[in-house]
């Protein structure tokens, strides 16, 4: 037997955080460990009168490619993919992390250069803006959660199968307060951070894109941005955490860059392209069912109470324009001592909004 909350997530992820219609193209990308989860989504999918393609990926083979491709390979665009992400209607990636410190010992480099071939496919994706990431609960997300898989599963499935909808009514106000702003400042431990978001709009993030899901968020004014933040968790990029960041911003651009662990590949990250010293997000996070710090991004940057900044791409839908290969998010944590002031009035002090 399926277990039932399998078959709610599939059923929100098909009826739900994408558009499928009869005829529709639609991916779904998973590992094996996911294979119910994606079983029930591919049946959903054909019930729809939607034409279902399913492309499995098997654990070791990215990392072989990264540890024996040449620069040529590196290099090499693919084109059949392009073809095929062109001529779909909407993607589902269900995440089956089997190693999460796979790529620790992979030369960045190589990952920084691949991104930046790869990038143009994912802005064909995302200008279709019928996608979305799930993460399925793993051994290995349970390991780095500190949980067994039963007590993950239960956090996983806790965050994801709720009533979307009611959630996304409980965001409209913070989107509205977003819209209609200019200056931001945030405020806590070691960070006074200033940025203008006048123009820009808040995008509401309530089940379609991510799963889980559970923030509002909108694209820093790029040259505005002026302070210094110091982020509560590791930040973590191929299988790398980097720990105790601390940034300083002179007129939106990163102008100082330190850490605790992995300062090098810190700097090797920010220094991708032109863009990545620039933010290209800054998310509120509105998912009060996710309490904990898990080092999984997808869960983390929705935890109620905290904050986030994307260095590098912005995505358009929210006005921004800064570009690049690179999109990394990291956490600031205001549950203690944190403020969101917001053209002088203060929002969320401690976690907590006021409004």
């Amino acid at each position: 037997m399926v277990d039932s909350r399998i078959k709610r997530l599939a059923d929100i992820l098909v009826n739900y955080s994408i558009n499928i219609k009869r005829g529709s193209k639609i991916k779904i990308n998973l590992g094996p460990e996911a294979r119910e989860l994606g079983l029930e989504a591919y049946r959903l999918v054909l019930k729809k009168g939607a034409f279902p393609i399913v492309n499995v990926t098997l654990p070791g083979f990215a990392y072989e490619y990264y540890k024996n491709a040449t620069p040529e390979q590196l290099k090499r665009f693919p084109k059949i993919a392009e073809f095929e992400v062109k001529n779909l209607d909407g993607v589902i990636n269900i995440g089956t992390e089997y190693n999460t410190k796979e790529f620790t010992n992979i030369d960045p480099k190589k990952v920084a250069i691949r991104s930046r071939v790869l990038h143009p496919l994912s802005e064909i994706i995302l200008k279709k803006n019928n996608w979305v990431i799930c993460e399925f609960p793993t051994h290995a997300l349970a390991q780095d959660a500190e949980m067994s898989l039963s007590e993950f599963e239960d956090f996983a499935f806790g965050a994801t199968n709720i009533d979307w909808k009611k959630e996304s009514k409980k965001q409209d106000k913070l989107k509205r307060i977003l819209d209609k702003g200019n200056k931001v400042q945030i405020i806590g431990k070691n960070t006074d951070l200033r940025f203008s978001i006048k123009g820009r709009q808040g995008i509401k993030c309530d089940g379609h894109r991510n799963m889980p899901d559970g923030e509002v968020f909108c694209a820093p004014c790029e040259k505005t941005v002026e302070g210094h933040i110091e982020y509560s968790f590791p930040a973590i990029k191929g299988g790398r955490e980097v720990d105790g960041i601390r940034l300083g911003f002179r007129k939106g651009k990163v102008v100082s860059a330190t850490a605790e662990k992995n300062e090098k590949f810190l700097h090797t990250m920010i220094d991708t392209d032109k863009g990545s010293r620039f933010l290209g997000e800054f998310g509120i996070g509105t998912n009060y069912g996710i309490k904990r710090f898990v080092k999984q991004i997808l869960f983390d940057e929705k935890i109620g109470g905290t904050v986030h900044f994307a260095l590098g791409m912005a995505y358009k839908e929210g006005g921004g324009k800064n570009e690049s290969a690179l999109h990394w998010d990291m956490i600031k944590d205001l549950r203690k001592g944190g403020k969101i002031i917001i053209d002088g009035k203060v929002i969320q002090e401690n976690g907590k909004f006021r409004f």
